[in-house]
Order: structure tokens, then C-alpha cells, then sequence
């Protein structure tokens, strides 16, 4: 077994496999709400997104919101909120996420340009930070760690 995923298995780190695009970019198979999608895995975002054509197929309510997203060439498009939402990657697994739902077409147009698949959201840095995330870049996997069964 690689020190790498010896160690992390140690310290309660789930192995996620990641695809590398022909865009260069990590995708991540992840579930919201039950329902499996195509995501980016994007350090450089500060939450996880998902396209507004999405909603009803991610099980999403969501509310208006007065804050403005940019991104990938794309500046001032309006968002919704959509708060209390159950993420899974792989075996973890997080509550009460909150999800920032803009049109993602320019997104999805640059990666169909470069032979990339389309994708339904980002799995952005609020994510990668609740799971203590370590990348392998080598590999092609992220970690996890899971939180630690309760002591009674």
C-alpha cells in the first residue's frame, strides 16, 4: 500500500477518485440530496455551485440572493441560495450544506469547447475545508477525512 493512503487511512481519510479532464480540470462524482452528478472540483471556489437548470433535479429550494458570482471569465450573475442540503463523496459525507446555485452555460460551453463533458456544479473550497481535504495530484484522488464515531 502507498505511504500516502497508509497513513491517511490511519487518521480516518476516505480515498475519492478524481478524472482529469481534457481541460486539465479534476471531476468528482458526488450525490446531493440522493441524486448522483458530474462536478468540478475547484480549490480556487469559495462554495460548491450548482447550475440553476439543476434545481428540481437535485431536489434544491431555494431563495433569492443578493450576492453576485464570478468566475471563469464571467462577472455580476445573479445567485440563488439553497441552504440545507446532504453532499456525498464516495463514503462522506456532510449536513446542512449550503449551495450556490447561478447559470453555469459559460462554464459548461469552455469545457464542451475542449472535449470536456458538461458538469452540474463545483465542489468548492467550503467542501474541500469541512473535509480537511488533502489532493493527490499524482494519483488522481482527493481525501476526506470522516468525522470520528462518537464515544458513549
Amino acid at each position: 500500500m502507498p505511504i500516502l493512503k497508509k497513513f491517511l487511512k490511519k487518521k480516518n481519510y476516505i480515498r475519492i477518485p478524481l478524472t482529469l479532464t481534457a481541460t486539465n480540470h479534476f471531476e468528482i462524482e458526488a450525490k446531493i440530496n440522493g441524486v448522483t452528478g458530474r462536478f468540478i472540483l475547484d480549490t480556487g471556489a469559495s462554495n460548491t455551485c450548482v447550475g440553476l437548470d439543476k434545481l428540481k433535479f437535485f431536489n434544491l429550494s431555494s431563495k433569492e440572493s443578493k450576492v453576485k458570482a464570478a468566475g471563469a471569465g464571467a462577472t455580476d450573475m445573479e445567485t440563488q441560495i439553497s441552504t440545507k442540503n446532504l453532499i456525498e463523496i464516495g463514503k462522506w459525507n456532510k449536513k446542512k450544506l449550503k449551495i450556490v446555485l447561478f447559470d453555469l452555460v459559460h462554464v459548461n460551453t469552455a469545457l464542451t469547447t475542449h472535449n470536456a463533458l458538461p458538469v452540474d456544479g463545483i465542489i468548492g473550497a467550503d467542501v474541500l475545508k469541512k473535509g480537511k481535504a488533502i489532493i493527490d495530484y499524482g494519483k488522481c484522488h482527493v481525501y476526506l477525512k470522516q468525522k470520528s464515531p462518537r464515544k458513549t
